[in-house]
């Protein structure tokens, strides 16, 4: 395996030396042909059925696939009696009066007139949650961030859980706990645990989760950073089990550095390869591996069709980017983009405390957003504002009536402050000052009293629309957004929160999740937001306040409009898998939804179950 794995990082040093910015495309084009159709390939999801209690009796929602025909019906049974009929363009979800937590539910779809499937509900609660069970590493350990993704192909997520015990950040000396990454069904069962092992530095920069079906052969994977002594989930090692390249001030500056492709199913190790960009030290900008060691991941569609992997290495200075492809079961380098350490070259110092991606061009392929860059799908550099690095950043389409997609992001470095800046171009379209560091700002249609979004930041007390002119004295919550209640406008989480703003300068709590806490300090972020079942409304994952178990809440406010599930469109698919990457931030989906304006077009993709259906809709 070592030779290997050389003979990878040989290759990759020598891409390297082609210049200061540089992008090379590998082998990955040659195995998968050039795709970029823009006809993603997304997961095959069942129906997601939930039932919670709500009032007197049961709210129940479930999923509207990009698969299902526009026109389809859904017939809800409580007890083999009907009690709802969902007919074309109404809610999938419904307030049952009559049903109480013993009530047998089931979904019947119909389609001209004949049943074309039916599923029963999995998930009954006599409350608004589901607990997961979780197994601790040890009584210092807290469950972290979370990704999903489809281990077995059955069209039900699994959570994949990073586990956060004692940790430091870069810029601080000292041991860390070892790094531990479980998968947990939905009911609760763990089908493994990887040990990252004493030297992986544990950390909120140091280990992202890069988890997809990346072969679509309809089963998910994970791949992240390992070292010397990884142990994957079936007790196997990574490397050399005994290597120790700890020092004596906790760092990690020397040993090798792996990425490994893990089975979604079993967690068993499938490839390893050196990871393609070396750290180096000094060079970066500082002796202690604070620069160097600042890591982004996640997952982005760079043909168009199939999910690669990115990892991205630096941000301060310079700034690199890696993507990867599994073709066989084995990793393959698609691309690498490097600054070098050239102050002077495009995008040098750029990078963000997180990523995101879209697709800023409509070309059907996404793109990679790094707060003051945008690195294109083929891993040239697109465009850079030069107004370095940041902390926060949002990736939409914020108006109804404006093309493409736009970044609000607030900076840490250059011109502090936040800015809105055009996807495709770069172009900023208006930047408002601030005093100093700016270290958060949010972004999305929160208020329906305004037409497309509203921008806020901490460079101000106040918030903005979309020419930057002011519309409130008041600046919401920073931390986090969620589709909770059943209207188009998104809601503000906040800790344990959710926050619904109900006049230009008044904001109201509609729900807190008791017995809950958030992550990461005065981020105050959740595990996860996504739309993991039910209707299109966000389920919130949070620890309980004895880290024993994930809490899973539900919406239990009824909606009245029919929307496909948020995880059958490309971009919020890709994002909810970036969510995960530092300094957390929410998906966004790739179109506009609001009160103001018509309801999105139906996804055009094709699924990753054996049939591949392909499906094309119209919009409604």
């Amino acid at each position: 395996m070592k030779s290997s794995i050389r003979k990878t990082a040989a290759v990759c040093s020598a891409l390297l030396t082609l210049g200061a910015v540089c992008a090379a495309a590998l082998s990955a084009d040659a195995a998968y042909g050039e795709g970029g159709n823009g006809v993603g390939t997304m997961e095959y999801l069942d129906r997601g059925v939930y039932a919670v209690k709500s009032g007197d009796g049961m709210f129940v929602s479930w999923r509207w696939n990009a698969d299902d025909a526009d026109d389809a019906e859904f017939q809800l049974y409580r007890d083999d009696q009907l009690v709802y009929v969902s007919a074309a363009g109404k809610a999938t979800c419904y307030q049952d009066d009559g049903g109480n937590v013993g009530s047998k539910y089931r979904v019947d779809t119909v389609v001209n007139g004949v049943a074309v499937g039916s599923q029963e509900c999995k998930f009954n609660s006599d409350s608004q949650y589901f607990d997961i069970p979780l197994k601790k590493p040890g009584a210092q350990y807290s469950p972290n961030d979370c990704v999903v993704g489809d281990v077995d192909g059955d069209g039900q997520y699994e959570i994949f859980l990073k586990w956060d015990g004692v940790s430091k950040d870069n810029a601080h000396d000292g041991a860390t706990d070892p790094v531990y990454i479980d998968c947990y069904t939905l009911e609760g069962d763990m089908l493994w645990r990887v040990n990252l092992g004493k030297n992986i530095r544990a950390g909120q920069h140091y280990t992202q989760l890069c988890v997809a079906d990346f072969d679509c052969d309809g089963r998910a994977e994970l791949i992240t950073k390992t070292a010397d002594g990884t142990v994957d989930g079936q007790g196997d090692v990574v490397g050399d089990p005994n290597a120790n390249y700890v020092s004596k001030v906790g760092r990690i500056l020397e040993g090798p550095e792996f990425i490994t492709l893990f089975d979604g199913m079993t967690g068993k190790a499938l490839d390893t390869i050196d990871f393609p960009v070396p750290r180096g030290s000094s060079e970066w900008g500082d002796g202690y591996g604070n620069r160097c060691d600042r890591f982004n991941g996640g997952v982005a569609y760079l043909d168009g069709e199939r999910p690669s992997a990115i990892y991205g290495r630096g941000y301060y200075t310079r700034l690199t980017w890696s993507a990867f492809d599994v073709v066989d079961k084995k990793l393959r380098v698609r691309w690498i983009f490097d600054t070098g350490y050239d102050k002077r070259a495009p995008g040098y110092g750029c990078g963000n405390h997180q990523v995101m991606v879209a697709d800023v061009d409509d070309d059907g392929k996404q793109e990679i957003l790094t707060g003051s860059n945008c690195i294109d799908d083929d891993g040239s550099l697109k465009w850079t504002t030069g107004m370095g690095h940041g902390d926060a950043m949002h990736v939409a389409k914020f108006f109804p009536d404006r093309e493409g997609v736009q970044i609000w992001t607030c900076h840490e470095a250059g011109p502090w402050g936040c800015s809105l800046i055009d996807g495709e171009t770069g172009k900023i379209l208006f930047h408002q000052n601030g005093r100093k560091d700016t270290g958060r700002c949010c972004a999305d249609n929160v208020w329906a009293g305004n037409n497309g979004s509203e921008f806020w930041g901490a460079h101000s007390g106040d918030m903005f629309d979309g020419a930057g002119r002011k519309i409130a004295g008041i600046r919401p919550a920073m931390n986090f957004l969620i589709y909770w209640d059943g209207d188009l406008e998104r809601e503000i989480l906040d800790h344990t929160g959710i926050q619904k703003m109900t006049a230009v300068d008044k904001t109201e709590t509609i729900f807190n999740a008791t017995g809950c806490l958030s992550n990461n300090g005065t981020k105050g972020v959740p595990c996860l937001t996504v739309d993991l079942f039910g209707d299109w409304r966000e389920e919130l994952l949070m620890r309980t306040n004895d880290g024993a178990a994930l809490r899973v809440w539900c919406t239990n406010i009824s909606a009245e409009r029919r929307i496909t599930t948020l995880m059958h469109d490309m971009q919020y698919r890709a994002q909810a898998c970036c969510e995960q990457s530092s300094y957390n931030q929410p998906p966004h989906p790739s179109f506009y939804l609001g009160s103001d304006a018509a309801l999105p077009a139906r996804p055009n993709v094709r699924l990753n179950n054996a049939k591949f259906i392909q499906q094309s809709h119209s919009t409604r």
